[in-house]
């Protein structure tokens, strides 16, 4: 059988997965469901929003379901009605065994590490603020546990040196859209040899694991070394985005600063951590253990992303401030 022979089911939600979806279409296979979250207010407004999914799926004229919940025998019968064949999950929800195991060729998940690296929610985040070289994606069968199901292929990808998530999310997209492809026409075929997760364990492995990011998880500690700070912003950025807080040395009025690159310099400065210096008009350093971090790209809050240089035209005496 070939690939766009079967019925597909797709399930996902952000951006991310637009872009497997968008390969599948173009490429002109069956896609007879999609599956994604329920519209939800969003903005000061509170305007219903709908998925970056939803809106290409209405797009493209595909059947749309947007559970609640995916238990419910409702929307268990709507999916069993549409007759799949596969089902693919890219950036979407853990799925209930109901669902993952019905269709006969089963349920297969676009990951954003290289399994078993990095299970979790923010695998391409985790990875940068580590401090990796490569990240990729991974294609794998869904079983019970999260991420831990047989591998199918992989695709890597080396992170540079002054990469961000943001550059590293786009480039992956794209990798793991040619990637989806790749397996529907090899699971059609029969031509996949699943490989069990525990068989890629060595002796002394780490497993590094990529939870959800909270708020906390975003703040600056400028004790840490200028390498580790600098991979958190580059982590978190432009979104969720590392932050930090300005206080006045005076005052003590706090601004919140959110930072979205930095350079690093070395040095074997004697300032106490958090120290800021500056010339009022084109730099702004933090001081760190072990040496300084130039911030090039900035937001206060309220304001919009900038570059240092204009940040500074508004925000006067930088140096009577320190930063927590």
């Amino acid at each position: 059988m070939k690939g766009k022979q079967l019925r597909i089911i797709f399930m996902g939600t952000p951006d991310f997965a637009v872009a497997s979806l968008r390969a599948l279409v173009e490429n002109g296979y069956n896609i007879v469901g999609v599956i994604t979250a329920p519209d939800r207010p969003a903005g000061r407004g509170k305007k219903l929003s709908e998925s970056a999914v939803k809106k290409y799926a209405v797009e493209k004229e595909l059947k749309i379901l947007q559970p609640e919940k995916l238990k419910n025998p409702d929307f268990l019968s709507e999916l069993k009605e549409l007759n799949a064949d596969l089902q693919i999950v890219v950036a979407f929800r853990m799925l209930p065994e109901a669902v993952w195991a019905m269709p006969p060729l089963g349920t297969f998940n676009l990951h954003g590490s290289l399994l078993p690296q990095y299970r979790g929610a923010a695998p391409l985040n985790w990875a940068i603020i580590n401090g990796e070289s490569k990240t990729g994606v991974t294609t794998f069968l869904l079983d019970q546990k999260i991420d831990t199901g047989k591998i199918i292929f992989k695709e890597i990808t080396t992170i540079g040196e002054n990469e961000t998530v943001g550059d590293v999310h786009d480039r992956l997209m794209g990798i793991g859209a040619k990637l989806v492809v790749k397996t529907v026409d090899a699971i059609a075929e029969g031509n996949i040899n699943p490989l069990p997760q525990e068989e890629l364990f060595v002796e002394n492995l780490e497993l590094r694991h990529a939870p959800k990011i909270y708020k906390e998880d975003c703040r600056i500690n400028w004790n840490k070394d200028t390498e580790s700070i600098r991979n958190l912003i580059r982590g978190l950025s432009p979104y969720p985005t590392a932050f930090t807080t300005f206080i006045n040395k005076e005052s003590g009025i706090k601004t919140v600063v959110k930072i979205f690159f930095a350079e690093k310099e070395l040095s074997n400065q004697k300032q106490k951590a958090g120290i800021i210096i500056s010339d009022g008009k084109n730099y702004l350093k933090i001081a760190c253990y072990d040496g300084w971090l130039k911030i090039t790209d900035l937001q206060m809050a309220g304001k919009k992303r900038m570059k240092t240089e204009d940040f500074l035209r508004g925000f006067k005496n930088p140096e009577s401030y320190f930063a927590e």
